[in-house]
Order: C-alpha cells, then sequence, then structure tokens
C-alpha cells in the first residue's frame, strides 16, 4: 500500500513538473520566432506545432504538449 501511495505521488509531481515547463517552452518559441529567420513551411509548421502545444497544455496533456514544442523548438534550432 505504501508504494501505491509512493508512486502516485511521484506521478503527480511528474505531472506538475511537466505543467509549469510548457510556457516556459511556449515563450522560448514566440521569442526564437522574432530572431529565426524560416522559410514559409516552416515557419507555418512553427505555428501548428505552438499552437497545438498551448491546445494540449490546457487541456492537461502535457506530455503531449511537450512533444509538440519540441518539435517547433526543433525547427528553430533552440534546445
Amino acid at each position: 500500500m505504501k508504494r501505491i501511495a509512493v508512486l502516485a505521488a511521484l506521478l503527480l509531481a511528474s505531472s506538475a513538473a511537466f505543467a509549469n515547463s510548457c510556457p516556459l517552452h511556449m515563450k522560448d518559441i514566440d521569442a526564437a520566432r522574432k530572431k529565426v529567420k524560416l522559410n514559409a513551411q516552416q515557419a507555418a509548421q512553427v505555428e501548428v506545432l505552438r499552437a497545438e502545444g498551448e491546445k494540449m497544455h490546457k487541456a492537461g496533456r502535457h506530455a503531449e504538449s511537450m512533444t509538440a514544442l519540441g518539435k517547433a523548438k526543433g525547427i528553430l534550432g533552440i534546445k
């Protein structure tokens, strides 16, 4: 029983960490979009991925949000 409680606490803590980092990644993307030169296709991809990431974040789907935001950051060439 104690193990289940510990596992549940760890899952909640990791979920909270993802939830708190999504907005930071969105902020990084927004800042980089102003500086990085992209072609029209890349710019459109970044816009879609950034919007998808925000939508997933608001829906509580933080792992999916991080995936979309990570792809956008990859296109922009930022870590």
